[in-house]
């Protein structure tokens, strides 16, 4: 496909999701404006990327570490600046290669995580890293994140304790705590996941105020995330489309 006709494909499908977010927003009573569109552009090449850049995507999701590193290399390379953001489940020995590209890091589950991304971010980076805590509002171990103690039962490892990671990337010199990000349980209503979530999230800034961020909601359910107060929506079918990926 030329390269025109892909940047037309995405923009029309860019047009659209930002009138899903406005419509949303104004259910909600919500400004637009609040809530950022993170691309999710996994399995999509590079030129994707750039192609989106230039129709004024400043954030990207990517969910694996190999292909994330060389799709931030490539995008680099052009001389494309956008925000990249880690949001699949982390390895502690990918820590040192994400910290060299990410912006932001929202799938932080453990203190060990938190603490391998402080190390690595302390050797290879000059600047913070932003980190959001990903929460599992259902206390499934099975799919990460970190549980919410005042939301129900206490999770079976206490590195999984959403309280003591937050405590630990906010007293880590290298890390920023910035928030949350979840996924709606499946077989859960959207709204009632992310009514809990809002919940746990409030719960959150009690304890840390700079720590605003919500990351929530994706391509089937980003309305009911906005009503709940979501502050970006990570958004990669209803953008990229069904074309072919990368293999």
């Amino acid at each position: 496909m030329p390269d025109q006709a892909r940047r037309d494909q995405l923009a029309a499908s860019l047009a659209e999701v930002h009138q899903r977010i406005a419509r949303a927003c104004t259910a909600a009573g919500r400004d637009p404006g609040s809530v950022a569109l993170v691309a999710v552009t996994k399995t999509y090449p590079a030129e994707d990327v750039v192609l989106l850049a230039g129709l004024g995507v400043t954030d990207v999701g990517e969910n694996k570490d190999q292909e994330a590193a060389a799709k931030a290399a490539a995008v680099a390379g052009a001389g494309v600046p956008v925000r990249w953001h880690f949001v699949g489940q982390l390895q502690r020995n990918k820590a040192r290669s994400v910290v060299r590209y990410a912006d932001v890091v929202e799938s932080v589950d453990s203190v060990r995580l938190a603490s391998a991304l402080d190390a690595a971010a302390g050797r290879h980076r000059d600047t913070p890293l932003d980190v959001l805590i990903q929460v599992s509002i259902d206390g499934d171990p099975a799919r990460g994140g970190a549980v919410d103690p005042a939301a129900g039962p206490p999770p079976s490892d206490p590195e999984h304790d959403l309280r003591r990671v937050a405590e630990t990337v906010a007293a880590a010199g290298t890390l920023r705590l910035r928030g949350l990000m979840a996924v709606a349980p499946r077989g859960w209503e959207p709204a009632r996941a992310f009514e809990a979530l809002a919940a746990t999230a409030a719960r959150l800034r009690a304890g840390h105020p700079d720590a605003t961020v919500l990351s929530a909601g994706m391509s089937g359910d980003l309305e009911e995330a906005v009503r709940y107060g979501a502050t970006h929506v990570r958004i990669g079918t209803s953008l990229l489309g069904m074309r072919n990926p990368l293999r």
